[in-house]
């Protein structure tokens, strides 16, 4: 059923209709911004599974100690 699920014009139909529904000017800022908060997550995830609950980044990339 699912057997060609995902075909190169499936992926280019998606990428115009985000086009379309954000605009060109606003997809850099969206990336940006979803790159932060890619990093916040990475970084949180890593102190959980190093034992460090203290450790909070700030949106800069930057560690700060939450004590």
């Amino acid at each position: 059923m699912l057997r060609n699920a995902l075909e190169p014009w499936h992926l280019l139909v998606v990428v115009l209709v985000v086009v379309v529904l954000f605009g060109s000017k606003k997809l850099p800022d969206t990336a940006r911004a979803l790159g932060k908060s890619m990093r916040i997550l990475k970084s949180e995830a890593k102190a959980m599974k190093d034992g460090n609950e203290t450790a909070v980044v700030t949106p800069e990339g930057g560690p700060v100690d939450s004590r």
